[in-house]
């Protein structure tokens, strides 16, 4: 809990992850939330040796953990500081797109003719056998990729969940993602970019995209937003991928949209509007075969899919339930989830208006255990 008032930024985006000796591990943001605060720390890291119940305070260099790769080594995506661009020598830009909050416009750069840091993967590697993470540029192969420049900085933003597939390949779903189109111009929305590798992570290639394609029925405002973003997706048990991605930006509250591939995501299914709203959606496989969905603002919300194919959903559960009578954010809605056992895991998630001693509202961030069945 905050121990005064807190503006944007401070105490949420909350991650969960299980370090190799058990323990749990939990970080969460104490920074402003801003391209100027990339690769420069600012989150709390704590430890729990009893399954989440307490908590002690860790430092983060103790607390990378990555992808185990079939190969032993630990892989994980890095975000570094973003650089100024006066600093740089830059190619011209291949055009713009419009930021999804306000009307700011981006310079937008084909990888192809930038420094080796503005073009490849930042990430840190653990070769099986040591205990020393190293950190490493990894080729990053896609003639179409854009990467861009804002409020006068070019940061290298390569986010989203890493899996390994069933036939030992890696699979990354990422945003943000600008498109250079076949006939030279710039997709003006952002879309969802899948990248694989052959070669436990040192390089990524281009699998495929899911583009943006509104569903203006759900979503009469479709086409005035800034595409799709933070996705999120799982490995179901017969192969499919599924992916969830949200639209909630400057022109407000938007619904979150699933699509599926069955060939390792070379080609998706056309996005389906499938909940109101939501943002940094979360996807949980329970050994059992329930699905978690977790996502939020307003509030915190959680979903579940008994069968395990992603089509049909229970009610949301209200972690954190709006309350009109109340001003004000509920919470930043970003949530994580980490499995504890074959029907159960833990929700980590931001709660803007946690009574405090004495009445007053302060953020807080919360952990609870939820157990789920098929049979509910």
């Amino acid at each position: 809990m905050a121990s005064k008032p807190e503006g944007w930024g401070f105490y949420q985006f909350p991650s969960l992850s299980r370090l190799e000796d058990g323990r749990v591990h939990l970080g969460f943001s104490v920074q402003e939330d801003s391209v100027r605060s990339y690769g420069k720390g600012g989150r709390v890291h704590l430890v729990s040796a009893d399954g989440a119940g307490k908590w002690q305070e860790a430092d983060a260099a103790s607390m990378r953990t990555g992808l185990l790769l079939p190969n032993g080594d630990r892989l994980a995506v890095t975000t570094p500081e973003a650089k100024k661009v006066s600093e740089l020598k830059l190619p011209e830009p291949a055009g713009t797109v419009t930021a999804s909050y306000g009307n700011t416009e981006l310079d937008v750069f084909r990888l192809q003719g930038l420094p080796p840091e503005l073009r490849t993967v930042h990430q840190v590697r653990r070769a099986e056998g040591t205990d020393r993470w190293k950190a490493e540029l990894a080729d990053l192969l896609d003639p179409q990729a854009l990467r861009y420049t804002i409020s006068g900085l070019f940061p290298v933003v390569w986010w989203g969940d890493m899996r390994v597939a069933p036939d030992g390949s890696l699979l990354e779903g990422i945003y943000p993602a600008y498109l250079l189109r076949d006939d030279g111009t710039v997709e003006p929305k952002g879309g969802v970019f899948f990248y694989r590798s052959t070669d436990n992570g040192h390089t990524w290639t281009v699998q495929g995209r899911i583009r943006y394609q509104p569903d203006l029925t759900a979503d009469p405002k479709g086409n005035e937003r800034g595409g799709f973003t933070e996705p999120a997706f799982e490995i179901l048990a017969d192969g499919t991928l599924l992916c969830v991605m949200r639209t909630t930006d400057g022109m407000g509250i938007g619904p979150l949209y699933a699509s599926r591939s069955k060939d390792l995501g070379r080609t998706w299914s056309k996005p389906a509007a499938f909940t109101p709203n939501g943002v940094l959606p979360q996807l949980l496989r329970l050994e059992n075969g329930v699905l978690v969905l977790a996502s939020g603002r307003p509030g915190v919300q959680v979903r579940f899919c008994a069968d395990g194919r992603g089509e049909t959903w229970s009610d949301p559960f209200e972690m954190v339930a709006p309350k009109p009578e109340v001003a004000g954010d509920y919470s930043c809605g970003y949530t994580s989830l980490l499995a504890t056992g074959p029907d159960s895991f833990l929700i980590a998630y931001s709660d803007f208006k946690h009574r405090a001693p004495g009445g007053a509202f302060r953020k807080a961030i919360k952990v609870r255990e939820v157990r789920a069945s098929p049979e509910g």
